[in-house]
């Protein structure tokens, strides 16, 4: 192959290699599909995205979408969304929705609640199509006692205005547990509840219980309403239980009293018995002494001897006499 030959190949590569690389780089096909539909994007502009590593076709597909629908959306906004880290093909979506529902949403407002992190166009669903959110079984207490067990289905609208910064269902559920809550506690008993359900419903609505939501409260149905345990009845049994307790406490306290000052008596009782038989082994001893002393004579003490033998014969002439059922019951002969 001559020179003139090998440089035309390599001339035929190079041109090869760069249609690739231009077509590869800038979305021609994107572009006609764009020029088709009637939304004239620039070419530079699909370059410039590739440039700012935006995928064009996230950013000239929801345009084309828009533009089919009849809304005025620029190709900057929705670059600018998805560089922020929005979803444009979802906030779109939603603009459309609500335009066709005739809700009055921008663009703005729109891209504001889907970075906030909201769902936009579930939002906008559900302010054409009310949800229903179903609170769990809430526990109650009315005045007489009884429990009762509350279940209620609240449907609510979504509030496009106040989707930035609103509270979400969570609030409303705890809301809505905390009206019924209060609605039966004030009840004199369950059977009023029980005959008027819907005095919750009416109650819980007067409250205004949407306030600072992302939702408006349409209604509140009761579902369900059974009959729990006897509280006031179980309070009850259990005061009467602590109040035992704390007597038998007491009473346990008083006998341990009463034992410890037996016990104390005894050990008097005991000390002063060793002090008798202490003194009575002295008297002998003194009787002793006095007659060396010469200051008690014989015969006082033969008469001191007769005078304790005539009251032992005394004493037991006066137990021989006693009859039986004269003696206390615990001391009975058996």
């Amino acid at each position: 192959m001559d020179l003139a030959g090998f440089t035309g190949l390599i001339l035929l590569v190079l041109v090869i290699l760069f249609v690739v690389l231009f077509f590869n780089f800038i979305p021609v096909g994107l572009w006609i599909s764009a020029w088709a539909a009637g939304v004239k994007v620039p070419i530079w502009t699909l370059v410039g995205m590739r440039l700012r590593r935006v995928p064009p076709h996230r950013i000239v597909m929801p345009l084309i979408k828009a533009e089919k629908a009849g809304m005025d959306v620029s190709i900057d906004k929705l670059e600018a969304h998805y560089l922020a880290g929005g979803n444009v093909d979802r906030v779109v979506d939603a603009l459309i929705a609500a335009h066709r529902a005739q809700i009055d949403l921008s663009f703005e407002r729109a891209a504001a609640i889907d970075l906030a992190g909201r769902n936009v166009l579930e939002a906008v669903q559900v302010s054409v199509n009310p949800r229903v959110i179903e609170t769990p079984v809430i526990s109650a207490v009315a005045k007489n006692g009884i429990e009762l067990k509350v279940k209620a289905r609240v449907t609510v609208r979504a509030n496009i205005q106040r989707l930035v910064g609103g509270a979400g269902e969570e609030t409303i559920v705890a809301r809505v547990g905390e009206g019924i809550v209060t609605t039966v506690g004030s009840s004199e008993s369950h059977e009023e509840v029980l005959e008027n359900p819907d005095r919750i419903s009416k109650t819980v609505l007067e409250k205004g219980l949407d306030a600072g939501t992302a939702y408006e409260i349409l209604s509140i149905d009761i579902a369900d309403v059974d009959v729990g345990r006897n509280i006031g009845a179980q309070l009850q049994i259990d005061q009467a239980e602590a109040d035992k307790n704390i007597a038998q406490a007491k009473a346990a306290e008083r006998r341990f009293a009463a034992l410890a000052r037996e016990q104390e008596m005894r050990a008097m009782v005991e000390e002063m018995r060793a002090r008798v038989v202490e003194a009575e082994a002295e008297v002998p001893k003194a009787l002793a002494q006095a007659l060396r002393e010469g200051k008690l004579g014989v015969m006082d003490y033969y008469a001191m001897r007769n005078i304790m033998a005539d009251t032992e014969m005394r004493r037991a002439i006066g137990e021989a006499g006693k009859r039986p059922e004269d003696e206390p019951e615990g001391k009975r002969p058996r």
